[in-house]
This record gives structure tokens, C-alpha cells and sequence, in this order.
């Protein structure tokens, strides 16, 4: 019998090849559903309240450039600075909330569809450049290295969630195909935010390293999502 998690999930391993097809078809999925979108749809509110989808796709367009950032200067990057001090994940989310406010506020005055297209190319051209140097280290958290293809775990799951985000949105839903994957990103990725210790945690931002306000706890009214997609959901804030 393989390995299970403490919520009897089986274990899933994360290695280059599984991550980066998870990780291309997040990005994939967000451009299918961005081009679902009318101009008046940009304006509507996400599940984060405070962001309207316009909004989530300058937030996306952003995140993308900040984890070239991270690489280029990675073990010693902003991010893997504010890691090592080992914020509390509370304390954490502001301060990155704080940069992604500014980097948000210097974009060029575009549409959804600009930032979106300008988001893709970054990601794309960031998995080019991770499958070499897959397991150098990124940055630590305490005791805990978090290499670059962690990195890559914790980008996988955004993707995934802001295609959540997005499909919500305009009413639709989404779940991926391989939720499972998601967990192995997550736990790869988020030693800081460990599953069973984060389902009352709320953030709009970065999964696990959240950049934005609170989610909505409304509920919402949707089809049933299995259960480790639900864990992925919860665990960023998207479920009450």
C-alpha cells in the first residue's frame, strides 16, 4: 500500500515531469477562460472581493515576473530574505500583500486580455528555465529547503486557483484533472502552510504566500469537487 497523508490522501510524487504538465496546463486553462471574457465581464468582482478580474489578471501578471525575480537571485532573493527570518504565514501574507499592491499599481493602464498575454509569455518562458536547475535551492523556511522545483509548486497551485477564481467569476467551475498533483506542489512548495494546518486560513493571493485581501465567505453555489481539490480550495481561502 502506498503512502498516505494525515487526511488518507495517497501520496503523490513531485518531479519535473508530472509538475511542469500540471504547471502548463494552469496556465493553459487560465488563457482558455480569460478568452471566455466580455470586455464588462473584466470589471465583475471575484471570489476576492476586493479584486475585480481585471484586477486578478494584473495580480497574475505580476506574480509571473516576480518568480523570474526569485530565480535570477535565488538562494538570495527578497523572497528567500523575508522566508529565512520564518514569518508567521499571517505576517508573511501582508508583506507580500504590500509588494503585490505596488507592483500592481506601477503596470501600464491595460485590459484583462493585455496582462493575460503578458502573464502567459512569463510563464512559459519560467518553466523553460527550472527544469536545469530543478533542484538548487530556492530559499528556506526554518529548517526546511525549498528548492526550485518547489518553487514550481507553489506557482502550479496559483495557476490552478486563480483558474478557480476566474471560472467562479463568470459562473462556471473548474477543477483540474489531476487535483492530487496539486497536493504534491502544495506540500513541495508551502513547508510553512502544512494542509492540515491551514483550513481556516483566508487569502486571495499567492496560495500559501497569499498577496491579497480576505476570501469571500459566502457560500457558493456549485458542483460537488473531489476532495483533494477541495483541500487545495479550503486551504487558500476559496471555501467557507
Amino acid at each position: 500500500m502506498g503512502r498516505t497523508d494525515s487526511g488518507g490522501t495517497p501520496l503523490t510524487e513531485w518531479g519535473p515531469v508530472p509538475a511542469l504538465s500540471a504547471y502548463y496546463a494552469g496556465v493553459l486553462v487560465i488563457c482558455e477562460l480569460a478568452g471566455q471574457f466580455t470586455d464588462e465581464q473584466w470589471a465583475l468582482p471575484t471570489p476576492c472581493p476586493e479584486w475585480r478580474a481585471v484586477d486578478l489578471a494584473a495580480h497574475l501578471r505580476c506574480v509571473a515576473d516576480d518568480y523570474h525575480e526569485y530565480l535570477d537571485e535565488a538562494p538570495h532573493s527578497r523572497l528567500a530574505r523575508l522566508m529565512s527570518t520564518g514569518p508567521v504565514p499571517e505576517r508573511l501574507a501582508r508583506k507580500l500583500a504590500r509588494q503585490n499592491a505596488a507592483e500592481m499599481a506601477a503596470l501600464p493602464d491595460h485590459g484583462g486580455p493585455e496582462h493575460i498575454s503578458a502573464f502567459t509569455v512569463s510563464a512559459r518562458d519560467y518553466a523553460q528555465r527550472v527544469w536545469p536547475v530543478w533542484d538548487l535551492p530556492h530559499h528556506r523556511y526554518r529548517d526546511d529547503v525549498v528548492t526550485v522545483g518547489g518553487m514550481v509548486g507553489v506557482a502550479c497551485v496559483e495557476w490552478h486557483v486563480h483558474a478557480w477564481d476566474l471560472a467562479r467569476t463568470i459562473g462556471k467551475d473548474y477543477q483540474p484533472a489531476d487535483p492530487e498533483i496539486l497536493l504534491a506542489a502544495w506540500r513541495a512548495g508551502m513547508p510553512h502552510l502544512p494542509l492540515q494546518a491551514v483550513a481556516q486560513m483566508a487569502s486571495c493571493g499567492a496560495a500559501g504566500q497569499g498577496q491579497s485581501g480576505p476570501a469571500s465567505s459566502a457560500p457558493l453555489s456549485r458542483p460537488p469537487v473531489g476532495d483533494s481539490w477541495r483541500r487545495v480550495l479550503r486551504a487558500s481561502g476559496r471555501l467557507p
